[in-house]
């Protein structure tokens, strides 16, 4: 039995997260956990990195936690998978509270300055963005079967700037393009929220799931 890891350091969408990971996974041979064990996230194959609120506290509680040595190693040596904040936490520094990141893919995480700026149809672009938009596919495995600008749901404020083009894995339209999922050796991560994306997102967990990086 395979096990996938959702990693419990208090700030995630654990309870979504976890529910559509376990719905891909039945009858595959995965057997899908939530931990906030070092030890779990250690000895599982693959690991969900989920993240919601203000990165600082995500990146405060994921160090308090324990927990932040595993995510280093698992970044290092299996497939991971961020969501959200859990994306934004990978780069190197967010405008955020001026929070430090991970590091592991280079670049910033940039608040949007869409003020006074207006819509095709007159409404004014709302900070932050809360819905759904479309995603314009670079060519990675996770999406496979999934339709080149099929939408997702998203809602946040800031967004991922790699300092490589290489690393961007998808981008969405928001008063400019911006990257949302982004993706490094074993290593792929979103902005939007699989879990909240119906058949789609359930599609890049499934994907996620059989990668072999």
């Amino acid at each position: 039995m395979s096990v996938v890891a959702v990693v419990d350091y208090g700030m995630g969408n654990l309870r979504s997260v976890s529910q559509a990971v376990m719905h891909v996974a039945a009858g595959t041979g995965h057997e899908v956990v939530v931990t906030s064990r070092p030890e779990d996230v250690f000895a599982a194959e693959r690991i969900v990195l989920p993240g919601q609120g203000a990165i600082r506290d995500c990146m405060r509680e994921l160090h308090d936690s324990g927990l932040l040595e595993a995510v280093l190693d698992a970044a290092a040596n299996k497939p991971l998978m961020g969501v959200c904040v859990g994306m934004q936490m990978l780069l190197t520094h967010s405008e955020e509270q001026d929070t430090p990141g991970l590091g592991l893919i280079p670049g910033e995480v940039k608040r949007f300055r869409l003020e006074g700026r207006l819509q095709e149809d007159g409404s004014r672009f709302k900070v932050p963005q809360m819905g759904w938009n479309q995603v314009w596919q670079r060519p990675h495995a996770l999406w496979d079967g999934v339709p080149d600008g099929a939408f997702f749901y998203f809602v946040h404020s800031y967004f991922a700037q790699p300092a490589d083009a290489a690393h961007t894995a998808g981008e969405t339209d928001y008063g400019a393009r911006f990257t949302c999922a982004i993706a490094r050796d074993n290593i792929f991560a979103t902005q939007f929220h699989p879990e909240k994306s119906a058949a789609h997102g359930l599609a890049l967990y499934r994907n996620f799931l059989g990668w072999k990086p």
